[in-house]
């Protein structure tokens, strides 16, 4: 009996950094800096949550309601323009959905987070990839490919996995030269991190625009990643309309309550700013003794740089694989002898940069 027949999908599917060491002794502890994931793990308040008994018997409020509510009052935006997701993933697959067929273009940078250029796949659109100048968008480049069928504009600011981003001239700059029926998605999964005077949120520079939508996540400086949670900010029609093709309980209730704890602790959301400039800072330095570089100081992880090092990237991860320190290779996203740094806390990093060094004690 022959199989009914389905979609045959031609693009690499997400690859997720390494969580696991084949062969490596069971008893030694992996440290895993491959993800981009909180270094501090996640706020007292929502451990709390943790530690009670939620119900497990009943949905979870489908519209997740008193999140909503406290997203809107802690970002000073409309609540009915509000939308969550098991993850802002999610959020990019229903965008796609709702606006993607098979005719349509989506522009995405040249390396930025893989999903935007899958679903847009998945959709059945074609994904047009703008070159970036030294691994930075290029607002140029993004104009030049745009065509008669381009439907949206995908970038991450700060982009992962570069490090890199564009300041608030820059992305108001490139909404005016968009035509006024392009739809820009702004990424601000990492803004928390961003000190830079000239840098601005999505969130703060298009809250009032109809075709620019902001995703927001969880998973990262308030160390929800387990718990899948994010949410999307857009124009009342888009949100309603997502609303209407959205799963009716994505968001499950352990999720909900903890994201609502973790965005009313500013104490420890500074205390993760503070951790994360700090050893960026000390590692980017300490490396840079090896001839290894990365880009300026932004979100939770750094670019590196093998090119003027005396070992490649290759080298440099598997020897750290052998002591248990997972980084995340580049060949996935396109960028040759390049490893992704994550941030971790305090012992991870001095472990992490004690082996760097150990490394290169019998390098010539």
């Amino acid at each position: 009996m022959k199989l009914t027949k389905f979609k045959k999908l031609k693009f690499q599917s997400y690859k997720p950094g390494k969580h696991e060491i084949p062969n490596l002794n069971d008893t030694k502890k992996i440290i895993k800096l491959s993800a981009n994931e909180s270094a501090l793990g996640a706020s007292s308040k929502v451990k709390a949550i943790l530690r009670n008994n939620v119900s497990t018997s009943k949905y979870p409020d489908y519209t997740s309601k008193l999140l909503r509510k406290q997203i809107s009052t802690k970002f000073n935006c409309d609540v009915n323009k509000v939308i969550c997701g098991s993850g802002s993933d999610e959020i990019i697959q229903m965008l796609c959905q709702l606006f993607l067929s098979k005719s349509d273009q989506v522009i995405v940078p040249q390396f930025s987070f893989l999903m935007y250029r899958i679903y847009a796949s998945i959709s059945g659109a074609k994904v047009i990839y703008s070159k970036e100048k030294n691994f930075t968008i290029s607002i140029d480049n993004i104009i030049k490919n745009v065509s008669k069928k381009t439907k949206i504009v995908f970038l991450a600011n700060p982009n992962n996995p570069t490090g890199t981003y564009l300041y608030k001239k820059d992305l108001i700059n490139l909404r005016k030269r968009l035509r006024k029926d392009i739809l820009l998605v702004i990424d601000d999964a990492y803004y928390e991190y961003m000190k830079d005077k000239n840098y601005a949120s999505g969130l703060e520079i298009f809250k009032n625009h109809k075709n620019v939508f902001i995703l927001r996540t969880f998973s990262k400086i308030y160390g929800l990643a387990a718990l899948r949670i994010g949410w999307g900010y857009g124009d009342k029609n888009i949100i309603n309309a997502l609303n209407s093709i959205k799963p009716p309980f994505n968001v499950n209730e352990v999720a909900q309550l903890c994201a609502i704890e973790a965005l009313k602790d500013n104490k420890f959301i500074n205390k993760s700013i503070k951790h994360n400039l700090l050893w960026s800072k000390k590692i980017k330095k300490s490396l840079e003794q090896f001839n290894i570089y990365s880009n300026k100081i932004s979100a939770n992880f750094l670019l590196l740089n093998f090119n003027s090092c005396k070992l490649s990237a290759n080298k440099i991860e598997k020897k750290l694989e052998k002591k248990g320190i997972i980084l995340r290779e580049m060949k996935t996203y396109g960028i040759d002898n390049h490893l992704r740094l994550t941030i971790g806390n305090i012992a991870e990093n001095k472990l992490f940069l004690k082996e760097v060094k150990n490394i290169f004690k019998n390098v010539q």
